[in-house]
């Protein structure tokens, strides 16, 4: 189905209290970065994060949810209202997320 840019642009601007919060078109999707290393993105209209411990303790009760066929299960953030837990969430998933690949040249 592919995610709308009116839900991305939504999700930015709940993020908009995070330095450094970034993204890249995908296949219809967007991949959502924070500080230069992946987080989560939005998925048919979906905003999934990578399911790092820290996120598993701060939302208990998150549906885990593919993003697409063939992909690992990542957390669904249905409170997305809420800037101030989002802030709270993203900044302490940083230290947990994989550094960023080298890309081949």
């Amino acid at each position: 189905m592919g995610s709308s840019k009116e839900y991305l642009e939504y999700i930015l601007e709940q993020l908009s209290d995070l330095d450094d919060i970034s993204h890249r078109a995908m296949m219809g999707e967007y991949i959502l970065y924070y500080r230069g290393k992946i987080f989560g993105g939005i998925y048919d209209d979906r905003f999934l994060i990578k399911p790092v411990k820290i996120a598993r303790e701060m939302m208990p009760d998150a549906d885990m949810e593919l993003p697409y066929d063939g992909a690992k299960e990542m957390l669904l953030v249905d409170d997305v209202e809420n800037r101030e837990f989002l802030k709270e969430l993203i900044e302490a998933m940083y230290d947990e997320l994989p550094a960023p690949r080298k890309r081949k040249k």
